[in-house]
């Protein structure tokens, strides 16, 4: 028997409800502009850019991502903490800090912060070398970073393999 994952699934025409999605995690890239959005696959082994919000308002955009958290099953939420090169904390890491806070009330998830220290540099280098201009396009500069850091997430938690 094959469950729809879709909350709306245009093929099969079924309406899902909650219990029919596979669990993912989503990954977030905060910025004061734009928040960039990762997901992860069913196996929890790769991360993909979703899409990139333009921010409005604290509590707008906790609910919007409530709202993709709901749709598409999210277990836990990784927010990329934007550490200083030395590793210490300085004011967007507590802007980062405060928006996990609101969002774990909003969505009783789990909130885990990754350092995503060139993060962006990063994505940048990734759609340079897949010909993608970025200039003009910073949401797909958001969205690759927000892959970046749940894809590094992924990894570290991904069991070594043994001799």
């Amino acid at each position: 028997m094959l469950i729809c994952t879709f909350m709306d699934c245009r093929t099969c025409g079924k309406i899902g409800s909650m219990s029919d999605l596979i669990p993912r995690i989503i990954g977030l890239d905060i910025g004061d502009a734009r928040i960039g959005v990762a997901i992860s696959d069913p196996l929890y082994m790769t991360a993909a850019g979703l899409e990139c919000l333009t921010r409005k308002n604290m509590k707008t955009d906790v609910d919007r991502v409530k709202e993709i958290c709901k749709r598409h099953g999210a277990i836990e939420i990784v927010l990329g903490l934007p550490l200083n090169m030395d590793g210490s904390s300085g004011s967007q890491a507590e802007k980062v800090k405060s928006f996990g806070r609101k969002l774990a009330r909003a969505t009783g998830l789990p909130i885990i912060y990754e350092d995503e220290r060139l993060s962006t540099v990063s994505a940048i280098r990734t759609l340079t070398i897949q010909g993608v201009k970025t200039g003009h396009r910073k949401d797909l500069v958001d969205m690759q970073a927000a892959a970046i850091i749940l894809q590094r997430f992924l990894d570290a938690r991904e069991p070594q393999p043994t001799a």
